[in-house]
C-alpha cells in the first residue's frame, strides 16, 4: 500500500497521506503500481466528461479535459516532453543535450512541442466516434504503463537523479504486475478496440524508447514523461482512427 501511495503522491497533486521523505527503495516499488494510478486519472476524466458532456459545448468539454489532466497531475509529465524536446531537437552533443534537457528554462522546441500536444489531443478528443468513456479511461492507464516499461526496460542515462532511483530500484516483478493491471480492461472494453489501443501504445513505447538510448545514451526521468504524454496521445489516434471499426466488431 506504501508503494501505491507514493506513486499515486508522485505522479499526480492527490494525496490520500502527507509523505515528505521517500527512500530511493520506495520510489523503485512504486513503479509497479503507476498503471493503477492512470486509472484513477481515467476515471477523474471520466467523470469531468460525464458532468460536463451534456451541458457544455464539445471543443470546451475538449479543453478542459486536457486542462484537468494537467491539474490533476501537476504539468510534470508536460514538463518532461517540453524538456525532453529542447534537448533532443538542439543538434548538439550527447552531453549537451542531457545538459539542456536539465535545464529549468523552457526553450523554442519545447514549447512549440507542447503547443502542438495540446492543439493536437483537443483534436483528437473531438473526433472520437466510440463511447468516449472507453478511450479517456483506458488512455491514462496505457500512459503510465509505458512510463513503467520506460523505467524497467531501458537503460538509464545519467549517474544519478529521481529517475536513476526508480530504475535502479524497482522490483524484479514491477512490470509484470504492472502489465496485468494493463490487462484488466479487457474485463468492460471492447476487446478488438482495446487491444489496438494498447498494440499502438506497445509500439510508441518501444520506438520512442529506442530513439532516445540511440540518441542519449539511454532514458532519464524527462523522456519517462514524455513517452507517457506522447503515448497518451498514439492512444487517442488508435481509438480515434479505429474505435468505431472495433466497437461495431463487439
Amino acid at each position: 500500500m506504501n508503494a501505491f501511495l507514493i506513486a499515486l503522491q508522485f505522479l499526480t497533486r492527490i494525496k490520500l497521506v502527507r509523505q515528505t521523505v521517500w527512500t530511493e527503495k520506495d520510489f523503485g516499488a512504486s513503479v509497479t503500481w503507476f498503471p493503477a494510478v492512470g486509472a484513477i486519472i481515467g476515471l477523474l476524466l471520466c467523470g469531468i466528461y460525464w458532468l460536463l458532456h451534456d451541458v457544455v459545448p464539445a471543443f470546451a468539454v475538449a479543453v478542459i479535459l486536457v486542462i484537468a489532466e494537467f491539474l490533476i497531475t501537476g504539468g510534470l509529465h508536460a514538463d518532461g516532453l517540453m524538456d525532453t524536446c529542447d534537448g533532443y531537437f538542439s543538434g548538439r552533443s550527447r552531453e549537451r543535450m542531457l545538459e539542456i534537457m536539465k535545464d529549468s528554462r523552457v526553450g523554442a522546441n519545447g514549447v512549440q512541442a507542447f503547443v502542438f500536444f495540446v492543439l493536437l489531443k483537443i483534436a483528437l478528443l473531438l473526433s472520437l466516434s466510440v463511447e468516449p468513456y472507453v478511450v479517456l479511461g483506458t488512455m491514462p492507464l496505457l500512459g503510465r504503463w509505458l512510463m513503467s516499461w520506460s523505467v524497467t526496460g531501458f537503460p538509464y542515462a545519467r549517474p544519478q537523479g529521481i529517475g536513476k532511483a526508480f530504475a535502479e530500484y524497482a522490483p524484479s516483478y514491477a512490470l509484470k504486475v504492472a502489465t496485468l493491471i494493463t490487462l484488466l480492461p479487457v474485463l468492460w472494453v471492447p476487446i478488438p478496440l482495446y487491444l489496438t489501443m494498447a498494440g499502438t501504445a506497445a509500439l510508441w513505447g518501444w520506438w520512442a524508447n529506442s530513439r532516445l538510448v540511440r540518441k542519449l545514451g539511454g532514458v532519464t526521468g524527462d523522456t519517462y514523461g514524455a513517452v507517457t504524454e506522447t503515448g497518451e496521445l498514439m492512444v487517442l489516434a488508435a481509438g480515434v482512427a479505429m474505435g468505431q471499426w472495433a466497437w461495431n466488431m463487439w
